[in-house]
């Protein structure tokens, strides 16, 4: 039985947007040409966009189709930049396109911190804004809505009140969180919001930003004018399509899966292991588990032997383990070279989860025989 719980790095596609992405593949037609085909296109480019905006409760004309996540965080942070921020406040825990993108705006960057469940410092972000100095343009914070390692869920609605008391721009990665929770982005305060389609079911390439009355979006590359002169480029409508339908279905979220997940950890923590976030509110699908003395990339390759596929909590680098910046900002850098990530999806089982648990289980009892011999 060979399990797949690595769906926040990937989802599978659902077979709704493969149908959708097929119909478009099959057919011909530019989105920006005028004739029947064109038309037909068009109208399948925009059904699509009103699929993603109802995901995220926006207005449909705010939705802006990029080639994914990354771009979409890149676009939001240029945008800002071009618009006068000389300063962006980028919290710990941020997924790299977040972090690297900050640093290399050609802007200074600071760090907002967070506590030891993960979760960001707002009484660190209020006396930081409460001093601004208006030399450094509107206050830009970058505050993800669901930590993509953890699965730890972030206080953007309080957040975006001491935002905008500063009267500065609330950038939103909802990638992890869109599809597994409810998303609606006006209620959060969120100036800008991105997510993924890959991440609910949908294919890899592309994703979208939306926007607020209160954001400026700057052009992202030149061209014939596309997403309203946002985006130049023929758009990828089958991606699109198959974006859009996977997002049809994806607002039924996830919340069984919390069940599974928790069920797993109660198995894995008999055994002395901690599950990271676990006092903080989290996606119902996310575990992020540490077993002191096992390192990461030996779990995952006895987990990967055993047919059962997980991403580490650290990444591996010439052969060291590298610990996790998030789980570092926590304040766990004596559990980050030992965590793991495990994250169900839309078509993730109760039996996948047990079997996960038991195989886990297992290769840590070898492990664990190991040791004792050793020493």
């Amino acid at each position: 039985m060979s399990v797949y719980l690595d769906h926040n790095a990937t989802a599978k596609v659902r077979p709704e947007a493969i149908a959708a992405m097929t119909r478009t593949m099959e057919a011909v037609g530019n989105p920006s040409s005028i004739h029947a085909a064109g038309r037909a296109a068009r109208a399948a480019m925009e059904q699509a966009r009103e699929q993603v905006a109802r995901l995220i409760a926006a207005p449909a004309s705010t939705v802006v189709f990029l080639s994914g996540g990354t771009e979409a965080n890149a676009l939001a942070m240029e945008s800002a930049v071009a618009a006068g921020t000389r300063r962006l406040i980028v919290s710990a825990v941020e997924h790299d396109s977040i972090r690297e993108g900050a640093a290399a705006s050609g802007v200074a960057v600071e760090t907002l911190p967070v506590t030891r469940d993960g979760t960001a410092d707002l009484d660190w972000l209020r006396e930081r804004l409460g001093r601004w100095d208006a030399a450094d343009g509107k206050p830009f914070v970058a505050l993800m809505l669901a930590n993509n390692e953890t699965g730890v869920i972030q206080p953007v609605q309080a957040a975006s009140a001491i935002v905008r008391a500063a009267d500065g721009w609330l950038h939103v990665d909802a990638i992890q969180a869109a599809g597994k929770i409810p998303v609606d982005s006006r209620a959060l305060g969120a100036d800008t919001l991105s997510i993924s389609a890959h991440k609910i079911g949908g294919p890899q390439g592309v994703g979208a930003l939306t926007f607020g009355p209160r954001a400026t979006l700057s052009r992202r590359q030149h061209g014939g004018g596309q997403e309203r002169g946002r985006r130049g480029g023929t758009e990828n409508l089958p991606g699109i399509s198959g974006f859009g339908a996977a997002a049809e279905i994806a607002a039924e979220g996830l919340a069984g899966q919390a069940a599974f997940r928790d069920a797993a950890a109660q198995r894995l923590k008999a055994t002395g292991a901690v599950v990271i976030g676990e006092a903080a509110p989290r996606l119902p699908n996310t575990l992020c588990v540490a077993a002191p003395g096992w390192t990461s990339d030996l779990q995952v390759m006895a987990l990967d032997l055993a047919s059962v596929m997980v991403s580490a909590g650290s990444a591996c680098s010439s052969g060291k383990v590298k610990a996790s910046p998030v789980l570092t900002a926590m304040g766990l850098e004596d559990l980050a070279p030992c965590a793991i990530r495990v994250s169900g999806g839309w078509c993730s089982t109760a039996a996948e989860w047990d079997r996960f648990a038991d195989a886990w289980l297992e290769a840590h009892a070898r492990h664990t025989a190991r040791r004792k011999e050793v020493a």
